[in-house]
Order: structure tokens, then C-alpha cells, then sequence
């Protein structure tokens, strides 16, 4: 019975952020419609599972650094969900003073270091921040993500290559969606799987369904427990899609570089979805399920409202150094 309700606690925990991540990018399509984002925002609808899966497995202590599609990444390891959108809408009040915006969420409490737009960058300075920790000689491990397009930059091999000869306590995790915005895998690249191209420099790797949270969970758990105990790097391939435009809030079926037809497919595979059918074989009621979502439903108009009611940044702080 005890593992059972555990099971239940974790089956229930992976719900609510994988919900969270969701409704609050629909409630930033929302904003954004309305006016009063003014930047453009990358979205990860439908990738949710890889960020809560990995988070899952670390410690609080523990760090990462993002990307462009950095929203579920901040949430999931514990970012201050008033704070992302106020950043959002560019307020003061924001994670970043409202000066970073959409693609540069900063937590240090929560250890999101920083998301960064520069395609692979995210990758360096993980593995600097895990150097530093081996350093001090803390005990922390580094997560990386970036996305299939930063394979094709000379900053991941070398990293990779830098890491597994250090034997640094980092994870690199691919949120692989088999598009670098709008130019398919296979035609920048001889496969679309990545793993094989990887083990040769000495890291260990896994595949996995990056739309299927508990598998994710799985590989990232054992992946921290190796980098914990011994030092050693891991890369994660999660397979996962992004059901919205490259940046935007709308829809690109229309610009022919992917189907409908395809999108449909993931759509039925949705991260979300999945998990509430696995609740459901595990005994979570739809009372529990309601409950969960009516929290969410609940910080999410809260965080919206704190968003709105917020000041802008004053003009001379523009200048200010600190």
C-alpha cells in the first residue's frame, strides 16, 4: 500500500507540472493576442514531459540552463511562476526586472541559471557551471538542454568531448522535435536519431519517448545517479514535438514544411493525455485529477492578474549596473 500511494504522490506531482507548463503557455497566447506581450515567444506545447521528467530527478541544488524555449524548463524546476510571466510582459516585478523577457529567465534559488537564445550556448556554460562545482568540490550535477539544431554546432562536440575527458557530473538533454524552426532533421542531418553520432566520445547515452514523462523520469533518474556517484556525463535524446509555430502563438501546418497530417499524430501522443491515462490504471480518481487542475487553474489567473497589475521598469534603471 505504501508504494503504491507513493506511485500515486509521483504519478500526481508529474501531473501538475506537465498541466502547469500548459496552462500557463495558453495563458500566454492569451496575453500575447491581447497585446500586451511585445516580443516574440517560443513555445513548448507538447514538449512538457521532457522538462518535468528530468527536473523530477534532480535536487533543488542541482542547475540548469535553457534555451530560447526556456518557459517549461523555469516552471518545472521550481521558478516563481508570477515572476515568468511579469518578466514576460516585461515588468518590473519580473524574474529579470522585465528587462530579459520571454527568452532570458534567471532563478538562481531554483537553480534555472539562465536561458540563453544563442542556438547551443546553453551547452558551454552548463559544462563551465559543472566545472565550477567539481571545483568547490560541491555536490551538484549540471543539466544542459538545448534542441536537435545545436547538435550541428562545433560548441556541442566540444563540449562533449571536454566533459567525458573531465568526467564532469553534467547531463546533455536533446529535446530532439525533428525541427531547427522550419528545416526538417533528415535534411541536416544523415538520421534523425542522434545517440549512435554521440557514444563514441565516451558518454553514455539513452533514447528516449520525450512524450512519455515517466520513461523520461526512468533515464534521467539513473543518469543523475551515475553523474552523482561517479562522475560520469550522460546525453538524453528525448523524441518529443512542438505543436505550435517555431516562435508565435498560432499554427504553421500552411507553410509546408510540416504536415497536418503529422501533427495529428503527435497531438494523439500528447505528454499530458498519456499520463492521465497511466492515473487512471494507478487508481488516481477524477476527483484528484479535478483537484489538480483547479490549483493550477487558480495560480495561473493569479500570476496573470500579479502580471498585469505590475509597474514597468523605470527608464533610468535602464543604465543601472548591479
Amino acid at each position: 500500500m505504501r508504494i503504491a500511494e507513493e506511485n500515486k504522490a509521483l504519478l500526481k506531482k508529474l501531473y501538475y507540472n506537465m498541466y502547469k507548463i500548459r496552462r500557463a503557455e495558453e495563458k500566454l497566447i492569451e496575453l500575447y493576442n491581447a497585446g500586451h506581450i511585445k516580443a516574440p515567444i517560443h513555445l513548448s506545447i507538447g514538449q512538457e514531459a521532457v522538462a518535468v521528467g528530468v527536473m523530477a530527478a534532480l535536487r533543488p541544488e542541482d542547475k540548469i540552463v535553457s534555451t530560447h524555449r526556456c518557459h517549461g524548463h523555469y516552471l518545472a524546476k521550481g521558478g516563481d511562476l508570477n515572476k515568468m510571466m511579469a518578466e514576460i510582459l516585461g515588468k518590473a516585478t519580473g524574474c529579470c526586472r522585465g528587462f530579459g523577457g520571454t527568452m532570458h529567465l534567471f532563478d538562481e534559488k531554483a537553480g534555472h541559471m539562465v536561458s540563453t537564445p544563442i542556438v547551443g550556448s546553453s551547452i558551454a556554460i552548463a559544462v563551465g557551471i559543472t566545472l565550477s562545482s567539481v571545483i568547490k568540490r560541491e555536490d551538484k550535477i549540471a543539466v544542459a538542454f538545448f534542441g536537435d539544431g545545436a547538435v550541428e554546432e562545433g560548441i556541442f562536440w566540444e563540449s562533449l568531448n571536454f566533459a567525458s575527458v573531465h568526467h564532469l557530473p553534467i547531463i546533455f538533454v536533446c529535446e530532439n522535435n525533428f525541427y531547427a524552426t522550419h528545416s526538417p532533421i533528415l535534411k541536416r542531418q544523415p538520421k534523425d536519431e542522434i545517440v549512435s553520432r554521440v557514444s563514441p566520445h565516451g558518454i553514455k547515452t539513452h533514447r528516449v519517448d520525450g512524450n512519455n514523462v515517466l520513461a523520461v523520469f526512468e533515464i534521467a533518474n539513473h543518469a543523475v545517479y551515475k553523474a552523482r556517484l561517479y562522475r560520469e556525463p550522460c546525453f538524453i535524446e528525448a523524441c518529443t514535438y512542438r505543436l505550435k509555430e517555431h516562435w508565435g502563438v498560432g499554427e504553421d501546418w500552411d507553410l509546408g514544411y510540416r504536415s497536418r497530417e503529422e501533427g495529428e499524430r503527435w497531438i494523439a501522443n500528447c505528454p499530458i493525455k498519456n499520463l492521465k491515462v497511466v492515473m487512471e490504471k494507478s487508481g488516481v480518481s477524477d476527483i484528484e485529477v479535478e483537484t489538480l487542475e483547479s490549483i493550477v487553474e487558480k495560480e495561473i489567473i493569479g500570476a496573470a492578474e500579479f502580471a498585469l497589475q505590475s509597474p514597468e521598469p523605470l527608464e533610468n534603471e535602464l543604465l543601472v549596473n548591479e
